[in-house]
């Protein structure tokens, strides 16, 4: 079986202390049963870095770290990734920050890295690149000669095509994704958006078996919506949750990056219309807001920090008495297994993003419940969660008359609905659980097949079930 290679713009950690969650769960079984590398960065230890991939080994798979000197890592990542690709690709053209010095050193990592995966792959690798800061890699690399087999996989959602070409450099954008061997998203939403920006920028013609075919090459394109370790993380928070008290007040939850695509304005918006529509629950409900720190020296997250303090102060100086606090709001992140709990003894979960590639929160509170008296899940209709996970009140976050009345339906909701659309969302995640995402990803990339159902995006995509390589 060939060696799997991972290239990411972070490593797990050396010492496996750091596995607890997210990518490396999803992939450190598959890079253990063939002999895996990961390779991502790491910080810089000198203004000289080494001009090679550093190796370290660990029990179940081995470590390559790259390393880049601070300037070029802050015009690569702050810069172009955090400052252009981000806010494009979550639709906020009015946040991008264009300097042609951020596109020259976005280009300059990918040309240095790929000089470094070349000398450490063997021919028969298979190479998962993931994310949005590492597009164009598989170019550079095939510009040296490296033939092996390349997926990608974009973790955040693809904007559609006039908003792709306001990107100044949207044309090498098309080239850098065409020279992967397949590409995979979070939804069909996004597939269909690539399909277009391949028809339209670069001449693509979809073939019948789903491949994209671009100059004579065929590119093999699926729709793979990642999850978490569903019985993991449900087993997690029903033995934590045996050694905490329950809230003493009704709690609606949220967790998530402080990041403006979020929507945690319009959430408190949305909570603050409910107080004022239902005065009745004033003193009976609270609102606990997790949002630990992201990228704190773009300026435009350090607006969204004020907005939320803000926010937060006049609601509970609006609302709040002597022994009541509407908002609860944490600007810090806490561990795993303390979220599991919290999230199983709250009655409302509100995941609000105006644009998201997929949301694992959603996915993380449904598994967390009890399933004989499980809590609402409130879904933006603008997560790629909500094209999976219908059975969650699905809400518009620009709408704050809308979240109003739908914290009081969840407020409302009888036991036995909560329980028929957990167990719906339960089952569906359990089939569809991480290990399964990447399973079926691989088997795509290492054994190319149509895609079920592609279609034309003009045409309304099938309504089918949703597992990897549709």
């Amino acid at each position: 079986m060939p060696r799997l290679v991972i290239i990411s713009n972070r490593a797990p950690s050396l010492d496996g202390a750091g596995d607890s969650g997210g990518l490396v769960v999803a992939l450190k079984d598959a890079l253990k049963s063939r002999g895996g590398l990961w390779i991502g960065g790491a910080p810089a230890t000198s203004e000289n870095p080494s001009p090679t991939i550093l190796m370290h080994e660990r029990p179940d798979f081995d470590i390559g770290l790259f390393e880049l000197e601070p300037q070029l890592q802050h015009d690569y990542y702050l810069g172009y990734s955090n400052s252009v690709l981000w806010p494009a690709f979550h639709g906020r053209l009015d946040l991008i920050d264009v300097r042609e010095h951020y596109t020259s050193a976005y280009k300059e990592v990918a040309r240095r890295l790929a000089e470094m995966v070349a000398k450490v792959i063997a021919d028969d690798d298979i190479l998962w690149i993931h994310d949005y800061q590492l597009i164009p890699l598989a170019f550079e690399l095939k510009k040296l000669g490296v033939s092996n087999k390349m997926g990608f996989f974009l973790h955040i959602p693809l904007p559609d095509l006039q908003t792709f070409k306001a990107i100044p450099n949207w044309m090498e954008l098309s080239e850098w994704f065409a020279a992967f061997d397949m590409v995979g998203f979070q939804t069909r939403r996004d597939l269909a958006h690539m399909i277009d920006i391949f028809r339209q920028t670069m001449r693509g013609e979809l073939r019948f078996n789903g491949n994209i075919d671009i100059n004579g090459r065929e590119i093999s394109l699926g729709c793979y919506p990642i999850s978490i370790d569903v019985k993991g993380f449900a087993e997690m928070a029903a033995e934590k949750a045996q050694t905490v008290d329950p809230a003493r007040l009704t709690r609606l939850i949220g967790v998530d990056r402080l990041d403006y695509s979020k929507g945690l304005p319009q959430r408190l918006a949305g909570y603050e219309q409910f107080l004022a529509d239902y005065p009745d629950y004033c003193g009976k409900v609270s609102l606990l807001q997790i949002a630990p720190p992201t990228r704190d020296n773009v300026e435009a997250y350090q607006d969204i920090r004020e907005e939320m303090e803000a926010t937060s102060g006049r609601i509970n100086g609006r609302f709040g008495t002597i022994d009541w606090v509407p908002v609860q709001y944490m600007h810090r992140a806490l561990p795993r297994d303390e979220l599991a709990v919290l999230y199983r003894y709250s009655y409302i979960c509100l995941v609000t993003p105006l644009f998201d590639g997929m949301n694992l929160v959603a996915k993380e509170f449904v598994a967390a419940q009890d399933p004989e008296d499980p809590g609402v899940l409130l879904l933006s209709q603008f997560a790629g969660a909500a094209e999976e996970m219908k059975e969650a009140v699905i809400i518009n976050p620009h709408d704050p008359h809308g979240l109003s009345r739908a914290i009081k339906q969840a407020l409302d909701m009888s036991l036995e609905e909560r329980k028929e659309r957990h167990n719906a969302l339960y089952e569906r995640l359990a089939a569809n659980d991480v290990s399964k995402w990447s399973a079926e990803f691989l088997r795509r990339l290492e054994k190319p097949a149509g895609i079920p159902g592609a279609r034309h995006p003009s045409l309304k995509l099938p309504d089918v079930p949703f597992h990897a390589g549709q």
